[in-house]
């Protein structure tokens, strides 16, 4: 691994040009400077002053800290004194989109747009000539559109003006954070919402009254959630494709598809929960269609979906790629139509399931010494495997059994052990489904085929107790990646802990190993001390992770009710309401459905 100093010593080592520089130059002439396409843009200049967010960041992306924009601006002092000739580069982030900030250099203001990629490159932008004073004042806000995030802004000189330390995290640079305020939502109801029940006039303080109170206030609680819900439901049935009527993957980029890992998964299952909840003449009707549209229309190799076109009218993609179908049908499965199904009980939902499920076993592609099994990508096995476990207690039919079963076989008894032979377990969604999906074919096995359960019994606690071993933080909560085998973490805690605690929990309650629910219960018992207003991973979208950290928590409080838990809960649900818009999209991207499932 290589030190912070080498490391930003040789991203140091790139070339720019003078009719470069000239062109960024006239670049602010209006106002705005745009994307470069060379990296080559720091050799042959010093760093004057600079500022790394390792400690200031409260997120991280592709196991870099950064500052986003959207928690706030940044006010920067640089104790040089302005010069034309400088510049400042700013280590900018990207999630393969566009990102933006309004900047303003001693008052001149510049409109920054970059990004296009995965990850951080550098971005230069030149010092005003009309910027004066005897230090430097930055000020930076969130843009129009996505706001920025960067891990590092530096301000360099041309030449080399002597030799600088770059192993300090910060040098001649300061700065000041604020916090982003968004106006509320629905103010004409806020006031309803925030409100303090009072007692009934004329009773007095019996134990009667007070859980009237109590629930005179969980009623009002449970208003703003199913109105926020609602309002969710109309905010996204506004972009819903005219032909179709599908809802598109997301309100910026993709907006012209639907899929099936995304749209159908994520997000349109939570309107159906919503509106059956809610809106019953909606939930027979409209959403009752896209179910119908979307099975007519997405349906290609038998009944697993693809991938479609608003724009086409047709599949996005000429073929058919049989891993990205059987993905979207595992996710359009477990994230969406299996909670729906919980709730509905059976209907034309637990119909679409059903198919799906039978066609993605069908269509299996992978050999292995006990069975052909649909993929080796441990998110779709895992997510299979709580399907398959819950749909068997449902249906009572033997086959969706004998294949989780195979897959039992595969991860527990095979050579693929999750903590034995994985050099990389990522506990935070897209790898967590391993971890909870074997546990729940465990409690099947517990009670239908104590055999297998006996074989299973060894590598199923070996699972939990490594991740417990070395997986952990102080608290109890888990990182976001573990390496099993070395025993050393990834950075960052993961939103899904209470998925993986689960798990733990489930296998607790099977066989009475108090130690997991110890861990359970540490976890739960310093959330309110410790992780208010958290950001999960480190990511820049945040109600999605509030929403499975609270999910998470919610599941294992229903079994070890412990008081500062629920404050935490009543706390952080009004966190991750507070991304919703007046029109109810929360953050315009399928994540949004996440907010009204966990509500």
């Amino acid at each position: 691994m290589k030190s912070r100093e080498n490391a930003a010593g040789e991203a140091c080592f790139f070339t720019i040009t003078t009719a470069v520089l000239a062109g960024l130059c006239l670049a602010v002439a209006p106002t705005e400077v745009r994307a470069m396409q060379d990296e080559d843009v720091l050799e042959n200049r010093t760093s004057l002053a600079w500022m790394r967010f390792d400690d200031d960041g409260r997120q991280e992306y592709k196991g870099v800290r950064y500052r986003w924009l959207g928690d706030g601006d940044i006010t920067l002092h640089v104790d040089v004194a302005p010069d034309p000739s400088h510049v400042f580069a700013f280590r900018w982030g990207a999630k393969n989109d566009q990102r933006d900030a309004a900047l303003r250099i001693c008052g001149e203001k510049i409109d920054l747009h970059h990004g296009g990629y995965e990850g951080f490159r550098w971005f230069i932008v030149p010092v005003p000539k009309k910027a004066k004073g005897s230090a430097y004042t930055l000020h930076l806000v969130a843009g129009s559109r996505s706001p920025a995030f960067f891990a590092e802004i530096r301000l360099l000189a041309p030449g080399d003006v002597g030799s600088v330390a770059l192993s300090r995290r910060s040098h001649r640079m300061t700065a000041k954070f604020g916090i982003r305020t968004r106006p509320h939502p629905f103010p004409e109801r806020r006031a309803r919402w925030e409100a303090e029940v009072s007692r009934r006039p004329g009773t007095s303080d019996t134990v009667e009254e007070r859980r009237f109170l109590r629930a005179a206030t969980n009623g009002v609680r449970a208003n703003e959630q199913f109105f926020r819900c609602r309002r969710f439901v109309d905010g996204w049935l506004r972009h819903a494709d005219r032909k179709t009527g599908l809802i598109p993957r997301n309100l910026g980029r993709d907006k012209g598809i639907w899929n099936a890992q995304d749209a159908a998964a994520d997000n349109y299952p939570f309107m159906v929960l919503t509106c059956a909840l809610t809106d019953r003449p909606m939930f027979e009707g409209r959403m009752l269609d896209m179910l119908r549209t979307e099975t007519r229309l997405t349906s290609r190799l038998g009944r697993l979906p693809d991938t479609w076109s608003f724009a086409k009218q047709a599949f996005q993609s000429e073929k058919p790629d049989l891993s990205g179908i059987i993905f979207g049908g595992s996710e359009y499965v477990k994230d969406g139509l299996l909670p729906l199904t919980e709730w509905l009980g059976p209907s034309p939902w637990s119909e679409r399931m059903l198919g799906i499920v039978d066609d993605l076993w069908k269509h299996a592609p992978i050999e292995t010494p006990y069975g052909r099994i649909p993929s080796t990508n441990v998110e779709v096995n895992g997510e299979m495997l709580q399907a398959l476990s819950r749909i068997y207690w449902m249906t009572g039919e033997a086959r969706f059994f004998e294949y989780a079963k195979r897959l039992g076989d595969y991860y527990l008894l095979g050579d693929h052990h999750p903590t034995r032979d994985f050099s990389s377990l990522r506990l935070r969604d897209h790898g967590c489904e391993i971890v909870s999906g074997l546990s729940e074919l465990y409690a099947a096995v517990h009670f239908a085929d104590p055999k297998r359960k006996k074989a299973y019994r060894e590598p199923i606690h070996a699972i939990f107790d490594r991740i417990l071993e070395i997986g952990r933080n102080e608290h109890g909560l888990l990182y976001n990646t573990i390496n099993p085998r070395a025993g050393t973490t990834g950075r960052g805690l993961c939103d899904t802990w209470g998925y993986n605690y689960n798990g733990v929990y489930t296998v607790y309650l099977l066989d009475g190993t108090e130690t997991y629910r110890d861990a359970v219960r540490k976890g739960l018992g310093n959330l309110n001390a410790h992780y208010k207003d958290f950001a999960w991973g480190g990511r820049s979208v945040l109600a999605d992770e509030y929403a499975d950290s609270i999910e998470g928590a919610l599941n294992l409080f229903n079994r070890e009710p412990i008081p500062s838990a629920a404050a935490w809960l009543d706390t952080e649900i009004r966190n991750m309401w507070a991304h919703q818009t007046t029109d109810g999209v929360v953050e315009g991207w399928h994540g949004d459905g996440n907010s009204a499932r966990t509500s």
